[in-house]
This record gives structure tokens, sequence and C-alpha cells, in this order.
């Protein structure tokens, strides 16, 4: 979504050597920091990657370091923009078994490392901390908060580790009865929303595209030089992430609508 944004604004600007990369980063998706400036409108627009919005934490163990979630802590990143005029906050991929050492030994809240939790609890008291955060912390007065819902993936005969594919399809479904079921973690959000003090605008986009099974990269992330990395990417497709232009132009567009409703409203 944020690559989506400054290339729609860097595109409206006339002077493009007036929009400046300030974060000296050359490598997108990597953790850390990323922001073009627009010198023109004293604005820039940041990412900041913090996968699960919550703290990922290490400590000495017997048998070496131990890398835990803090579910109960925020992850350090906040100070980076707890002050800016409009934040969009996501998370929602990285929630699953395989990145979260399947719930073992891995989600800490205070002193306490469980055993074991399910990755739906674990997601919900993480946004509870999330929103907690938020109510504390940001003022609204001056502060517009947003929360992008989860966008779906589309594996076919796998998952994104075991040979998951989606390089064939070149139509959106059609028909909402083929659809998957809607998200258990964006109910899970949309109750902890319900249950905040700060006014936070929701950005469903959990069913709009859950329609465009065809708006992946898949195979397509690079030029291939021969048969082998050819075949070697159809064994590992990018079935979750999305195509620009494309899905997250039109996240952009509500985002956009939503700001225009608020002006009205205020």
């Amino acid at each position: 979504m944020w690559e989506s944004l400054v290339c729609i604004l860097r595109h409206s600007i006339r002077s493009k050597k007036r929009v400046f990369e300030i974060s000296g980063r050359k490598e997108f998706k990597k953790k850390g920091f990323y922001a073009f400036r627009f010198e023109d409108y004293n604005c820039s627009v940041d990412f900041v990657s913090a996968p699960f919005i919550v703290r990922e934490s290490s400590f000495k163990g017997i048998n070496g370091s131990i890398e835990t979630l803090r579910l109960d802590l925020m992850d350090r990143t906040t100070s980076m923009y707890r002050d800016a005029d409009i934040i969009v906050f996501n998370t929602g991929h990285w929630w699953t078994h395989e990145k979260t050492s399947r719930g073992e030994d891995y989600y800490q809240e205070g002193n306490h490392v469980h055993p074991r939790l399910k990755v739906l609890e674990a997601y919900k008291r993480a946004l509870n901390t999330w929103a907690k955060w938020v109510d504390n912390n940001i003022n609204s007065n001056r502060t517009k908060v947003f929360f992008r819902g989860y966008s779906v993936t589309h594996f076919r005969k796998g998952q994104w580790n075991s040979g998951g594919q989606c390089h064939k399809e070149s139509e959106p479904i059609f028909e909402e009865k083929y659809l998957k079921k809607y998200p258990s973690k964006m109910k899970v959000l949309e109750h902890v929303l319900h249950g905040m003090k700060t006014p936070v605008t929701y950005l469903n986009i959990s069913r709009l595209t859950a329609y465009r099974k065809d708006a992946h990269p898949s195979i397509y992330r690079m030029l291939y030089k021969t048969d082998e990395e050819r075949v070697a990417a159809e064994r590992a497709q990018d079935c979750s992430h999305w195509c620009l232009p494309g899905v997250p132009d039109t996240w952009n567009e509500l985002l956009y609508a939503s700001l225009l409703q608020s002006c009205k409203v205020s």
C-alpha cells in the first residue's frame, strides 16, 4: 500500500526532482524505516516495518538466545509515527504458525512465556495492546488513525512454503459462492475496534481483495535468464502480495475517499 501511495502521489507532482528518498534505504520489504519527502508540500510518506505491531524480543536461555513476541508491548518503532497527521496500521500476514514457531514457547506477556498459544488468541491479545496504546497515546484532534484489514491469499495446491500456485490465474472470481470464508482475524479486529475510545477508520479490504486471484506477482517477480530459474520460481510463488499497478491502488482510493469524507464532516 505504501509503494502504491508513493507512486500515485509522485505521478501527480509536476517537478519529480522535488520528491526525495530520505531514509537511505534501497531495498524495500526488509525490516526498517523507509520514507519519501514531497518538498513542495512539506510532506513525507513513511513506511515503518513492524509486521506484528507488538514487540519482537529475545533473551538468553540455558541453550542460547530465545526469541519471543511480547504480546503486551508495542514495537519500539512507535516514536517514529505517534505524532503523524495520518497513520495507517496493518498486521495479519505474519500471524501464522510458521512465522511464530507454531505458538510453542514464543508468545510472551510480562515474564511469562506461554508454552503453547493459538495464533488467533495471540493476535487478539496483540490487538488489544495496540488499541490501548492508541487510546493512551494518540491525539485524535491532530492524528487520523486508519486500520487496513487483512488481504487474503490465493494459493492452490499448497501454501507459500509448500508449492502453492497462482500463476495460471487470468481472471478474477466472479461469484461470491467461490470466495474463501471471511478471515477470522478480521472478526477479531472488528471486535477490538468496537471497544476503542479513539476514532479509527477501518479500511475493510478483505472481501474486495478476495475476488482478485489473478492479481498476484506469482512467478512474475523478475525476468528469468534460464529455464531452470523459471522452474524454481514455479516452486516458490508469491500469491499473497499484489502487483502494481493493481489492487493496492484501490486501497489508496478508499483511503483518499475516507479522508475527503472526514473533511466534510469536520
